[in-house]
Parts: C-alpha cells; sequence; structure tokens
C-alpha cells in the first residue's frame, strides 16, 4: 500500500473515501467532523440519523468504524470513526489504532481503492500529534501487510496544521 502524508483540507481531496473522527453521536461536532458535516451538505445528518435508528442506537463505539455516501464531497465514501477522548479517561493506544485499522476494514469490504486519514484524536480529544502519528501509520502499516489482496491501495494522511505534517512524516520515516 501507498502511504503519504499533505498538509491540506481533507474535504477537498479526490480519493474514494476520507475518514471522518467523529463523535458517538455521528451528529457532526468540531473540529474534523464539522467541516466534514458542512461541506457534505444536509443528506449527510439525515443518513447518519438513518445509520443510529437502525443499527447503532446507543451510538457508535470507541473504535469502531461506520460509512456514509460522501454526498456534496469530492469522496464516493465517508467512514466515520469515533477516537477516544484522553479528557475522558479513554488512553488505552489500542483504541486508537483500531479506529485505523476497522475505518480500513470498511473499505475494504466498500471495494475502495484510496482513503484518507485525518489526525483522529489529535484535536480537541487530547491525544498528542506525536502519539496519533506512530499509532496511526502503525495501524495502516500493520493492517495493510494482513491484506494484501485488499481493494485499498493507497492511504493519505491529510493534516491540519505542520506540526501534524512532521509527526507523521517522521512516524512514516
Amino acid at each position: 500500500m501507498d502511504i503519504t502524508v499533505e498538509l491540506g483540507d481533507i474535504t477537498t481531496i479526490e480519493v474514494d473515501a476520507i475518514v471522518n473522527a467523529a463523535n458517538s453521536t455521528l451528529m457532526g461536532g468540531g473540529g474534523v467532523d464539522g467541516a466534514i458535516h458542512g461541506a457534505a451538505g444536509p443528506d449527510l445528518l439525515e443518513a447518519c440519523r438513518t445509520i443510529r435508528v437502525s443499527t447503532h442506537p446507543n451510538g457508535l463505539e470507541v473504535g469502531d468504524a461506520v460509512a456514509t455516501p460522501g454526498f456534496e464531497l469530492p469522496a464516493k465514501w465517508i467512514i466515520h470513526t469515533v477516537g477516544p477522548n484522553r479528557h475522558a479517561g479513554q488512553t488505552d493506544p489500542e483504541l486508537l489504532a483500531s479506529c485505523f485499522s476497522r475505518s480500513l476494514d470498511v473499505a475494504d469490504d466498500l471495494g475502495v481503492e484510496s482513503i484518507a486519514f485525518p489526525a483522529v484524536s489529535a484535536g480537541i480529544y487530547g491525544w498528542d500529534g506525536d502519539d496519533v502519528a506512530r499509532i496511526g501509520v502503525s495501524s495502516v502499516l500493520d493492517w495493510a501487510g494482513e491484506h494484501e489482496d485488499s481493494t485499498v491501495q493507497s492511504a493519505q494522511f491529510v493534516l491540519f496544521s505542520d506540526a501534524l505534517l512532521r509527526a507523521f512524516t517522521r512516524a512514516l520515516g
């Protein structure tokens, strides 16, 4: 799998799927989540409501992932994952790693070839950018090594700050 990092706006990236650092309600929020909901248009909120009624009435679990269409985004799909919130005591790196691997599982199930990730949990959820970079890159590399027959051929980390870009560049080596 080809893995790259770049500074940018994940809502404008032309890939098959983007990953949303969502909250468990799937109803939108701040940061990346708010930007994606805003750019995708009102149909995204309705799709998330449908998920809540049909398959996730208690919300999406931390570390899990679920997909919706991309609606008004260049990406065909949005894969929503809920990162762990350090401020709420969710400090297990395995929960964070699961966000990346479960998102790739969903992407593979959808037949996605290209995917873009934000720095899940590095914003208001309080995780250190270097930790998110190390765990995120490692998770994607591990997943790719275990799924060599996957449809997913490329992964981008699309980051919103120079500090995160440097952290992910270091983690990628």
